[in-house]
This record gives structure tokens, C-alpha cells and sequence, in this order.
């Protein structure tokens, strides 16, 4: 059998500064965060997510979103994107520098009113506020669509509940809709039902996957994502970012281990997967655990292996 067609280029979407260290339990020095995002820059990714202009008495790990965007070397071919929930976010981001942000609902109910006391209604009404005034400043705004394979109050989300709100996002003005597994129970045969919806109301080419490893199927969903046709996925170095839901649990996808698969299929990244490895062990004297990316560990005890043996 001929396996289908993969894409040429995908574009990896760094989420560790925001989404990996914002789970963290204690708070990582600024210097180490502006190391960490430089470091992240020199191995090539072409979009990281820096921080998150959110109150500080929420997300205590973002407090100092401003600080770390006004000492972060920036390079012309990166985008360095931030986090807002509100107008009074985007305020702080703007006048921080920040010339590309992201808003995020859910396609669950309960997970949207438990996660930010909003109905997805009303969250997508507070959006509308933040997308005009950044469009009017010529501010490209993404879209996270969480709970999109299973949300841990209500269980299995329709995905034509979550092709719903996705076209709602695009209808604000995202240039991308982010469908996010947030909990980690996606598996491949969820990945093509999901997007088969999705995609009757939001073009492939603005569909990227934001995907949790928290059972160990990020990758083989990625893959099901890659044989669809998406081209965009989200990842964060090291695996940073915990799932709140499950305690102890791995929850976004490493961007080495997804490197090293996407490099291992012969698609192109642009990205340096030995400086993304730097970069982790860098930060990890920062993180109070160890990190959870397999191809860390499987590079940790290979030269472990190798001092015993020398």
C-alpha cells in the first residue's frame, strides 16, 4: 500500500516560554526566561510564543511578560507572539512591543466558564473587542480552540461543536485556529473525524494542531495530522507544561521529539534540533523537575552510557 503524501515544510510553533513554564509551580527567573527565548530564537523556530499578558494574580509565572519582551534579542525571522484574554491585556502587549498575540476559547461549556468564568458566547464577545482593536493596529491575531478531542467535566466534544467555534474564530479575524487536545486524550483515529469537520468551515491551510502527550500519542497524532494535510503544529521545548487535569502527567508535545520525527521523515523544519536540546538543558536548572521530553532523556542516558563505558 502507498502511504498518503506528506507535507514538504511544516512550520513548529514554539509554546514553551508560555504555555509550558505558565504550568510551572514555582516561578522561573526573568534572565532565565529571556535565555531560554534567545536561545530558542538561535535554533531557528520561527514562531515562539514569549508570555502572556494575564493578571498577575492568575498566572503568577507571567508576571513579568513586559520585562522579558524588552530584553529578549529579537531577529527579523521570528515572530515572538504573546497571550491576551482582553483588551486591557492587549494594552499591556502593545505597549510591551508585541506585534502578534493570541486569544483562546474552548469548544466545551463547563471548561470555558471553570477555565476563564466566561460562556463561550461571552468569551467570544470580549474577543471581538480585542480582534478589531488589533486588527485596526495592524496586529495579527491567532486562535487556541481548547477541549477540542475531550474535556474533563463533559467528556467527548462533538466535533461539530468544534467546527463551530472555529469558523466563529475565523469570523472574528484569526489568521489560524489552533485546535488544542488540552487534556492529552486525542488518539490518530480522533485527529481525521475532527479535522473533517473543522475543515467544512475553516480552510486546511488556517487549521494547525496544538497537541498534549499526556498518553503518549502526540506523536502518532501528528502524524494523522501530517497525512491530512496540516502543516502547522505546535510543540514545546523540552515537553514543558504539566496537564492540570492529570496530575504528574507530560502535557504539551516536545519540540525535540517532534523534530526528531519530522527530520526522520525527511520534512523540513528550519529548525536546529541540537541547539532546541541546548536550550532545554540550559533551562533545566530553572524547573524544579525533570524535563519530560523523551529524546532528552534517550540523549541523557546515551552519554551517560558513554562516561561509564569511558
Amino acid at each position: 500500500m502507498t502511504p498518503p503524501p506528506l507535507p514538504h515544510r511544516v512550520t513548529v510553533v514554539e509554546v514553551g516560554p508560555r504555555d509550558g513554564l505558565q504550568n510551572e509551580a514555582g516561578v522561573v527567573p526573568t534572565a532565565a526566561k529571556v535565555a531560554f527565548v534567545n536561545a530558542l530564537s538561535d535554533a531557528g523556530l520561527p514562531v515562539i510564543e514569549v508570555s502572556a499578558f494575564v493578571s498577575p494574580k492568575w498566572v503568577p509565572q507571567m508576571a513579568d511578560a513586559a520585562e522579558v519582551f524588552a530584553s529578549i534579542t529579537r531577529r527579523d525571522s521570528v515572530r515572538y507572539t504573546a497571550l491576551v484574554p482582553n483588551l486591557a491585556g492587549l494594552a499591556r502587549a502593545e505597549a510591551a512591543g508585541v506585534r502578534e498575540i493570541a486569544i483562546f476559547a474552548a469548544a466545551s461549556e463547563t471548561f470555558s466558564k471553570k477555565n476563564i468564568n466566561q460562556t463561550i458566547a461571552e468569551s467570544l464577545a470580549t474577543y471581538r473587542g480585542v480582534t478589531d482593536q488589533a486588527r485596526e493596529h495592524g496586529i495579527p491575531v491567532r486562535g487556541y480552540l481548547s477541549t477540542c478531542f475531550g474535556c474533563p467535566f463533559e467528556g467527548r466534544v462533538a466535533p461539530d461543536k468544534v467546527a463551530d467555534v472555529s469558523a466563529r474564530l475565523l469570523d472574528l479575524g484569526v489568521f489560524e485556529v489552533a485546535i488544542s487536545d488540552t487534556i492529552g486524550v486525542a488518539h490518530p483515529g480522533q485527529v481525521g473525524e475532527v479535522l473533517d469537520a473543522v475543515t467544512t468551515r475553516v480552510p486546511l491551510s488556517q487549521v494547525a494542531l496544538h497537541l498534549h502527550d499526556t498518553r503518549g500519542t502526540a506523536l502518532a497524532n501528528v502524524l494523522a495530522g501530517l497525512q491530512y494535510g496540516v502543516t502547522t503544529f505546535d510543540s514545546a521545548a523540552g515537553g514543558l507544561g504539566g496537564c492540570p487535569y492529570a496530575p504528574g502527567a507530560s502535557g504539551n508535545l516536545a519540540t525535540e521529539d517532534l523534530l526528531y520525527m519530522l527530520d526522520g521523515l525527511g520534512i523540513e523544519t528550519g529548525v536546529s534540533l541540537p541547539k532546541v536540546v541546548a536550550a532545554s538543558r540550559a533551562l533545566a536548572s530553572s524547573i524544579s523537575h525533570p524535563l519530560p521530553s523523551r529524546y532528552l532523556q534517550a540523549e541523557g542516558a546515551r552519554k551517560q552510557e558513554r562516561r561509564v563505558r569511558s
